[in-house]
């Protein structure tokens, strides 16, 4: 339905008419005192008070907070609460907000309790809690109302600081909100609801493809696991060798005078990658920079070809992603070396193997440097790989690759899931 006036959303369930009822919400909630408990006096063993820490907010819980789904630390039995009020303890229905971070985006990131399971929680360092009053809301509503995108645009231009961003009680009570009957809160929070918990789902079902991927890969790289050939006979013994045994081509990006500058840059052209566009063993096209023809023509060195095995070699070490055809003849920075593979060498495996635990751990021995770790090319040939035929290589990366694709389909659903659901908080919020 089309908005037909200053306050209803544009997406709005059709039994629904009238304007939403308009509020600051220091008229609609009261806040209620919070502790400065720091880590130190938290612990995931015992106690009987748990704890919101706010920077579990930004990281860890969801929207609408169930205790009984989530990991909450509890305040260290020595400590002591007495003089806490019951009043101040966490009610059902309550929103606590993180006051303070370094990110514009996550500023004043909220979550709503909906179910406490009769335990006891308090609200504690770099929070603010909120109480709505009594029958103003219903419970499972203002979880999503505060990340709808008009009230996360006016918290975030209340928010404080260069560095390090906070908000307090004074500027979250000026916010304005628009809030409908009971009736429609309810039947808001049930789709939206029924949403997350498809999201949920979805990134459960992608956690356990990856788990059984790792506990996959741990049996074939350590040969627990065999493939047979197309007669059913055993294939032959494994060999260990060196990387630099295996006829490999290892480059990586220019260095010195020939690196492109900042200006140098172009809005298209060919892909400059860097570390930051290696992601889940792919290139991603996020946050792409591009250089012209002719300085790709200059950085020789950097060429890709599909097939090509990336690695990072400074700051975070060994992470790698194999170049698609999408990315075939596009250059890398400095921090990237390239592994290109002979003719008895499937790259695919070469990448698995890379990315096992015998691969990291090799990567992790190999690095030097304290402040920024560094992985020299020149290292990259001590690394030790235990080599199956190449019809064995082939058929190891094949099963892997199947994993791979639902992994990848995975990912896709949960994506355009997330993208719904942010038209979604546009649309059905005033």
């Amino acid at each position: 339905m089309a908005t037909v006036n200053n306050n209803t959303p544009t997406l709005r369930f059709p039994e629904f008419k009238g304007e939403w009822e308009l509020k600051k919400f220091g008229e609609v909630a009261n806040f209620k005192v919070t502790n400065s408990f720091s880590r130190e006096n938290l612990n995931y063993g015992n106690g009987v008070v748990k704890n919101i820490h706010y920077g579990d907010i930004h990281t860890k819980f969801q929207t609408l907070f169930d205790i009984t789904k989530e990991i909450v630390p509890f305040i260290n039995e020595e400590i002591s609460i007495n003089r806490i009020s019951d009043d101040f303890y966490c009610k059902e229905g309550d929103i606590i907000f993180a006051d303070a971070s370094e990110d514009l985006n996550d500023v004043g990131k909220s979550i709503e309790i909906v179910n406490l399971n009769n335990e006891k929680l308090l609200s504690g360092l770099h929070t603010l809690l909120a109480r709505p009053i009594e029958k103003t809301f219903k419970i499972g509503f203002n979880g999503f109302l505060f990340k709808s995108n008009n009230i996360r645009l006016q918290v975030q231009k209340e928010s404080q600081g260069s560095k390090v961003l906070s908000i307090n009680v004074g500027r979250i009570s000026g916010i304005k909100i628009s809030f409908p009957t009971l009736q429609e809160q309810t039947k808001i929070a049930t789709f939206l609801t029924a949403v997350d918990e498809k999201l949920q789902a979805l990134k459960k079902k992608k956690s356990l493809l990856e788990q059984y991927k790792k506990g996959v890969m741990q049996k074939l790289f350590s040969q627990e696991l065999r493939f047979k050939d197309d007669t059913g006979k055993a294939f032959a013994d494994w060999e260990e060798k060196k990387l630099g045994e295996l006829g490999i081509y290892v480059s990586d990006g220019n260095y010195g005078e020939l690196y492109p500058r900042a200006d140098q840059m172009v809005s298209s052209g060919v892909p400059f990658i860097r570390a930051n566009n290696i992601k889940n063993l792919k290139l991603t096209m996020n946050d792409m920079k591009f250089i012209d023809a002719e300085h790709h023509k200059i950085l020789k060195s950097g060429h890709l070809k599909t097939g090509d095995i990336l690695v990072t070699t400074r700051g975070d070490i060994g992470m790698l992603a194999y170049v698609s055809e999408e990315f075939n003849n596009s250059n890398i920075n400095a921090q990237i070396c390239l592994l290109r593979v002979a003719v008895n060498l499937n790259s695919r495996f070469l990448l698995n193997y890379l990315c096992s635990s015998w691969g990291i751990s090799q990567f992790k021995a190999l690095q030097t440097g304290s402040a920024l770790k560094q992985l020299p090319r020149s290292s990259l040939a001590k690394i030790i790989i235990k080599v199956p035929c190449l019809e064995e290589q082939t058929k190891i990366a094949a099963f892997l690759s199947t994993i791979d694709d639902k992994i990848n389909q995975c990912q896709a659903q949960i994506t355009n899931t997330e993208v719904w659901k942010k038209g979604l908080l546009q649309g059905m919020f005033v």
